[in-house]
């Protein structure tokens, strides 16, 4: 690929993040000049613009789950998770017309994007320490999966913290 592909390609997904504001989401691929030269079809357009979502998420992980000012990884962190569930917000807001083309996607065809949706599902799991890399990959999905629609809807349900202290709460009454 030229440089000038690699511009023209870069082009493109910005059109259709674009036009995905005003349409809801949906990809408008055929009326995209050049699209279908560069891209040949929309499924490797949305499998472009699903990478490049992917890089955004990683590198908004590792700014945020590294946790540079603990200076050394503690034996348990119960923080991790919150840690990754804040930054898969903060990058689907920050970028929120991008997750609107790629969520409009997968709910129009699933199995197109699911190899990538799985990837980005085991990413958050391990990301997360709630799977290994030795376990198996049907299994990290599994985790992976379930933990998204926990990031997703995290307003839905009572945040850890005042779960926990609630609970150490009643525990010294109790004691």
């Amino acid at each position: 690929m030229s440089w000038n592909d690699f511009y023209a390609r870069r082009d493109i997904m910005r059109d259709a993040v674009d036009r995905g504001t005003k349409d809801d989401g949906r990809l408008p691929f055929a009326e995209m000049d050049g699209a279908a030269d560069l891209f040949g079809t929309e499924h490797q357009l949305l499998l472009a613009l699903y990478h490049r979502w992917t890089l955004l998420l990683s590198g908004t992980l590792r700014a945020m789950a590294a946790a540079p000012e603990d200076g050394h990884a503690p034996e348990v962190d119960t923080d991790l998770p919150d840690r990754v569930g804040a930054a898969w917000r903060e990058t689907a807001t920050e970028h929120a017309t991008l997750r609107a083309v790629l969520d409009a996607a997968i709910e129009a065809n699933p199995d197109a994007l699911r190899p990538a949706l799985d990837a980005e599902q085991r990413m958050l799991a391990y990301a997360a320490g709630l799977a290994e890399p030795g376990e198996p990959i049907a299994e990290a999905t599994k985790v992976g999966a379930s933990f998204l629609a926990l990031i997703r809807h995290a307003g839905a349900v009572p945040a850890r913290g005042r779960a926990r202290g609630t609970r150490r709460g009643l525990l010294s009454v109790a004691s």
